[in-house]
């Protein structure tokens, strides 16, 4: 299989395509490896939102996650065992319940981004700096691409 930088353009669409799923596979494949948490995939996404965007009730964070309410449920649970969130009483439903990093799953985000971002400006400063542009110019595309499906 070709690396992403052996893709010529006037490759099929659907080999180009191939090509990018794989290079993001193993970009995140490298990047989870780095960052050395010990928690799931899942777990350190989850973790990450809350700690970008502050305690969140559970159904937020399950839409943020896309993922179901009771997947979220049960990955939350974990990491409560772990001492890495909290369920709190939300504020203003009583039949609700927010969830929020303890310190302790603060230090752990913190450090695995750390150690990830560490990683990626290693690789990154590898690249010439038209590569360079030209990855940063992707970066909404990607983004894009990662959100959630928009609504018909």
């Amino acid at each position: 299989m070709a690396l992403p930088s052996e893709v010529s353009t006037s490759e099929p669409l659907p080999a180009r395509l191939d090509t990018l799923r794989l290079a993001i596979v193993r970009i995140e494949r490298k990047l989870r490896k780095s960052a050395g948490a010990e928690v799931t995939p899942s777990q350190l996404s989850a973790l990450s939102v809350l700690h970008r965007t502050g305690p969140m009730r559970l159904s937020e964070l399950a839409e943020r996650e896309q993922v179901s309410k009771p997947t979220v449920t049960r990955l939350v649970g974990r990491l409560e065992e772990k001492d890495l969130v909290e369920r709190i009483p939300d504020d203003t439903d009583a039949r609700s319940q927010t969830v929020r990093l303890t310190p302790t799953g603060l230090r752990l985000v913190e450090s695995a981004a750390e150690r990830s971002n560490d990683y990626l400006r290693q690789r990154v400063g590898e690249l010439e700096e038209r590569e360079l542009e030209r990855l940063l110019d992707a970066v909404e595309i990607l983004q894009r691409l990662a959100g959630p499906r928009p609504r018909a």
